[in-house]
């Protein structure tokens, strides 16, 4: 599983009003982030869990609405002259650039570009997941994947949520977990289904992430290889090769 987002510091003033995440997400046209920036080499999302995994299907991606996002900017109380922080690395930049253009233009705001050197990368990660030190940034583009597809919330939602996630910017959410707490000892493969859809709705609900887009895996295959593609698995997990290879030769 892949997926690319904003990261949302809800320790961050103003953060913490679901009305801004909302806002974020409206800014944003995700049609034309896949189309113009992935190549269509995407799948759209609602919430964090992949259309191809388990994703609910009650609930639809936010849409590009400048207006509504102006408003609920507005409601929650943004200051005309604070520009939002957008934080990224060099693997996510192209998509960081085209966040900070959409939330101008979309939202009307200044946003400042920081941009993180590979060089101090490790040490950035490490302030991230240890949480000693306050992030300055109000928003950090994230990329992260998983060759475990069976329950999302498992392996990416925990990490960006939980008490305990690694990714978690802001206070624990009550009702997440109690939901995570749940799946854990659930063993009807059901229930922990739904389960699953009902994290993936709360996530939804409070705008926790700004949702973006599951890119897919490009693989190149030789003319002699069998290759049956997943999209919610390990690459190769059905391959094989045939007499003319050249590892049979």
């Amino acid at each position: 599983m892949r997926i690319v987002s904003g990261l949302i510091n809800r320790d961050r003033e103003y953060m913490g009003d679901v009305k801004m995440r909302k806002a974020l997400n409206l800014a944003v046209d995700k049609a034309r982030l896949i189309e113009d920036h992935f190549k269509g080499y995407a799948h759209p999302v609602s919430a964090m869990s992949p259309p191809y995994s388990g994703a609910p299907t009650d609930i639809e991606p936010y849409p590009h609405d400048p207006d509504e996002a102006k408003k609920l900017l507005e409601e929650a109380g943004w200051p005309s002259d604070r520009p939002l922080v957008l934080a990224t690395t060099s693997d996510v930049a192209p998509t960081a650039d085209y966040l900070a253009e959409s939330f101008r233009s979309s939202l009307g705001i200044e946003v400042e570009l920081v941009a993180v050197p590979d060089e101090s990368l490790a040490s950035a990660q490490k302030a991230l997941v240890e949480k000693k030190i306050p992030q300055n940034f109000d928003v950090l583009v994230h990329a992260w994947f998983d060759l475990a597809a069976g329950y999302p919330p498992a392996v990416i939602h925990r990490e960006y949520y939980h008490s305990g996630g690694a990714f978690r910017l802001g206070p624990p959410v009550e009702e997440f977990e109690s939901l995570i707490g749940r799946s854990v000892v659930e063993t009807d493969a059901d229930k922990l289904g739904d389960l699953g859809r009902d994290i993936d709705r709360l996530t939804y609900r409070e705008a926790l992430s700004i949702f973006l887009c599951c890119p897919m895996a490009l693989v190149a295959v030789n003319n002699h290889v069998n290759f049956t593609g997943h999209a919610a698995t390990l690459e190769l997990c059905e391959t094989s090769v045939d007499e003319g290879h050249w590892s049979r030769k």
